[in-house]
């Protein structure tokens, strides 16, 4: 890597200037990120990957001097993902989205397709085993979390779903008849069913009582409606005041949709139960680097020692391959396949290898 490539600015600044977000001919069409945007958008793709595309844009563009990509190829891709793998240190899958981002932006808004992009120094993927709790570290956790934030918390214990999943809950999706939950359009844009824990129907229905008084001050006071997903409020234009589609979570403040004037109220966001969870971790004194996603690992794997089937932990996950399931034979309670240690046969016939 040569000096001045040193010299670039860091990855993740601030201050990126969107430069070259119009053509290179400096026409009034649509902004760069705007492009990338309704391509994105067009497709169906989640917020969180129309997200992380086109900040994988702007850092392209600002890493070769804010020259706009359409002058630019595969010599320039090679260079900034061997700078994210050589200088920045990123994971393999973190150089996999951005590669998967800027080939994107060239196949769907310059229609030119890069094909494989060669001599590229890979970032190192090693086989990662997930963190798990064993049930007493979960109880423990549970126990110094309260109100919202433990209901939340024993929710992605009780049914495996993933923090956003779980924040966009709509009073629609959850039946208590049934004891069951609706997961929508989760990751993949894949639809599933979950359980809903017997353990938390009350303080999930005290819940949902609070959040009916918050909606109905909406209604009558602010004038609030809930966001809606892409293109359904053209479809049913009354949905977003409707009690049904109304959050599980809903957020406590409320904003003003620019683009429509129209006072809107978001779900919860994630990071109030992420900074919940770390203090909780912190102070149950559990000795592992635990998260949010940890209660998810940790109830499939509870499931497995229990002697479910793995598909069904599987579908209860949403996972598409079985060999995403499969990591969690390597961190239960006896070992994959059960595999005992010899040291332990020892114990059993009456010697003790300490001397003790």
């Amino acid at each position: 890597m040569s000096n001045d490539s040193r010299k670039r600015p860091k990855i993740g600044r601030r201050d990126m200037r969107e430069v070259a977000s119009r053509n290179a001919s400096g026409s009034g069409e649509p902004r760069l990120l705007d492009r990338v945007r309704e391509a994105i958008r067009l497709r169906h793709y989640s917020r969180r990957t129309e997200e992380a595309y086109t900040s994988w844009v702007k850092r392209f563009i600002t890493f070769h001097g804010n020259r706009h990509p359409e002058v630019m190829g595969g010599r320039e891709v090679r260079q900034f993902l061997s700078y994210l793998a050589i200088e920045r240190s990123v994971s393999a899958s973190t150089q996999n989205q951005a590669l998967s981002a800027i080939l994107f932006m060239y196949k769907h808004v310059f229609e030119r397709d890069l094909g494989w992009v060669s001599g590229v120094a890979a970032a190192h993927r090693g086989r990662k085993i997930p963190v798990v709790l064993s049930k007493r570290e979960v109880r423990a956790i549970l126990c110094c979390l309260s109100g919202t934030k433990r209901l939340v918390a024993s929710l992605l214990y009780g049914t495996g779903m993933r923090l956003l999943e779980c924040m966009e809950l709509r009073i629609k999706d959850v039946d208590f008849e049934r004891h069951q939950i609706a997961v929508r359009a989760g990751k993949g844009d894949r639809d599933r069913i979950v359980m809903l824990p017997g353990s938390v129907c009350r303080r999930l229905r005290e819940h949902l009582r609070d959040v009916r008084e918050l909606y109905e001050h909406d209604r009558d006071v602010t004038g609030a409606v809930v966001t809606m997903p892409a293109g359904l409020e053209r479809k049913y234009p009354r949905a977003a005041s409707m009690w049904a589609w109304e959050y599980v979570f809903p957020a406590r403040r409320t904003f003003v949709e620019p683009e429509t004037g129209i006072r809107r109220r978001n779900h919860l966001h994630e990071s109030v139960v992420q900074r919940a969870v770390a203090e909780a971790v912190r102070k149950s004194e559990v000795g592992k680097p635990a998260t949010c996603h940890t209660l998810r690992h940790s109830f499939a794997t509870h499931l497995l020692e229990a002697g479910y089937d793995i598909r069904t932990v599987q579908k209860l996950l949403g996972h598409k391959d079985l060999r995403t399931t499969m990591i969690y034979t390597h961190v239960m309670d006896k070992g994959m396949l059960g595999v005992r240690s010899p040291a332990d046969c020892l114990m059993d016939e009456g010697e003790d290898p300490d001397g003790d």
